[in-house]
């Protein structure tokens, strides 16, 4: 059970100027629509509010946002309307609202009505993001009180959000609903392999784990401590389950060959002390080569920023660092929410939406149906992102698992066209091989080659590089090989 004063202190700790008066009002408002409605796990419908209202305040969320996250099924379940709403709390939460409503109606009823469903999905953030994250938080509840529900339907929920919410919310960059999310659905969509690891986790491992992170931490702080004003932090961040199956799966590995399932985090005032922290990190224990990273000079197209390092801790350990300012913390956890927060602290910079979500409304225009913008935004924008360089030193954005022909066509349709041989970190590779971020890749032209060879349709990863092809495919009267001429 949550109270609107716990609500409003968690809103008052994370923005201390936000209207308060106006968030109780919606809770009044709220409570009085609801009064009577009961969830299915028995307790007062009013509830379900405000823990919506509490996660968006844990996000950052603007003060609307928040109102909007009290007031959000009030015209579906009860005898308000949206003119009531628009009413008592102006035209910007009406909206929100709307947003959210629209989103109520997803549901599994025939794959074309759940296509459908989900492109309206996709357009009302575009519109909007903050739609979307009152719905996460929306979802966050009902999947925290799954278990009053019958199996298909958990079945059902968790399914959904494992394949569209969770994606999501990592383009966003809020990793902590993101997680959240994924761990609950891991539970009930995998409950042997669940309780599997979760066991080997929480209990078999856990006190050993522990025990070397305090070991670890006070060689660091005693190194720290010779170091001038360097005010920091140190935290410890556990790998979640969810994140581990998957990687278990993916590398087929047991638990134990899994090295990477916790990190120390460090975070400090200001990104100059990032960097000075990293060297000593190195200075006292040895990096582990190819496991650095720098998110902070090149952030993740989410806008993630920190710098990451595997070294050799004790006994040769591989032990991972994440290393970053309070405000890279704010955005690793909160994403565009927290964003939005420190752009806004002070300024009047408007709200810009993210790269990706441009990328949708693009889509819409160009798809032919709902099946088909649903697939193209599974394979163009679900998929994780990665920055490579040309030998210019120009960066690049591509999904993971792009190759040197994604890259070729990125940089220019000829260079696609005509590419012949690829060189990724100056050494000859095959034109299918998988970029890893951070790679340099350079491309070598043969201009008497006349266009693309039609097999490159088979391993390309983006619209870009697939459209090109099919299109020269095309002007070349080469059909029976390309799905979808």
């Amino acid at each position: 059970m949550i109270t609107i004063e716990e609500v409003i202190n968690k809103v008052q700790k994370k923005c201390s100027d936000t209207d308060t008066d106006l968030i109780k009002l919606a809770y009044d408002f709220a409570e009085s629509a609801h009064k009577g409605q009961y969830r299915k796990s028995g307790e007062p419908y009013i509830q379900h509010s405000l823990h919506t209202a509490y996660s968006l305040a844990q996000m950052r969320a603007d003060c609307n946002t928040i109102v909007a996250g009290l007031l959000h099924d009030v015209p579906e379940d009860t005898k308000y309307t949206l003119d009531d709403i628009k009413k008592n709390f102006g035209e910007e939460v009406e909206k929100l609202v709307k947003g959210i409503t629209k989103l109520g109606k997803i549901k599994y009823r025939g794959i074309e009505r759940y296509r459908e469903s989900l492109r309206k999905m996709f357009l009302a953030m575009a519109q909007d993001v903050r739609v979307i994250l009152i719905k996460f938080s929306d979802r966050l509840h009902n999947l925290r009180t799954l278990d009053a529900l019958p199996p298909n339907k958990q079945q059902r929920i968790a399914k959904e959000t494992l394949e569209i919410y969770a994606p999501i919310a990592g383009l966003l960059g809020i990793e902590r609903i993101k997680w959240q999310m994924e761990d609950i659905c891991f539970k009930y969509l995998y409950p042997d392999e669940y309780i599997k690891l979760e066991y080997k986790y929480e209990v078999e491992k856990k006190a050993e784990r522990q025990k070397y992170i305090q070991k670890i931490k006070l060689i660091l702080r005693e190194r720290l401590a010779k170091e001038e004003k360097i005010d920091y932090v140190v935290e410890s961040r556990m790998k979640h389950l969810y994140s581990i199956y998957r990687k278990m799966r993916i590398k087929d590995r047991q638990f134990d060959e899994i090295n990477d399932v916790f990190a120390l985090r460090i975070i400090t005032n200001n990104i100059s002390n990032c960097y000075k922290i990293l060297g000593i990190i190195h200075d006292i224990w040895r990096p582990k080569p190819g496991h650095f990273k720098d998110y902070i000079s090149v952030p993740k197209p989410n806008g993630y920023r920190s710098l990451h390092t595997t070294v050799f801790g004790l006994g040769g350990r591989a032990t991972e660092f994440q290393i970053r300012t309070r405000e890279m913390d704010d955005e690793a956890k909160f994403g565009i929410a927290a964003h939005w927060h420190y752009k806004q602290k002070g300024s009047a910079e408007p709200r810009k939406q993210p790269k990706w979500v441009k990328e949708i409304l693009e889509m819409q225009k160009s798809s032919s149906n709902a099946n088909d913008f649903i697939k193209k935004i599974k394979l163009d924008v679900f998929q994780n992102r990665i920055f490579v360089f040309s030998p210019k030193g120009d960066v690049f954005e591509l999904p993971e698992g792009a190759t040197p022909i994604d890259f070729a066509y990125a940089v220019h349709t000829d260079i696609g066209n005509q590419a012949s041989v690829a060189l990724v970190n100056e050494k000859v590779t095959t034109l299918d091989h998988r970029l890893k971020n951070g790679d340099l890749v350079e491309i070598k032209v043969n201009k008497n080659r006349k266009g693309p060879n039609h097999n490159w349709i088979k391993f390309v990863k983006t619209k870009r590089a697939r459209e090109k092809i099919k299109q020269n495919c095309r002007g070349a009267g080469i059909k029976k090989f390309i799905p979808g001429i």
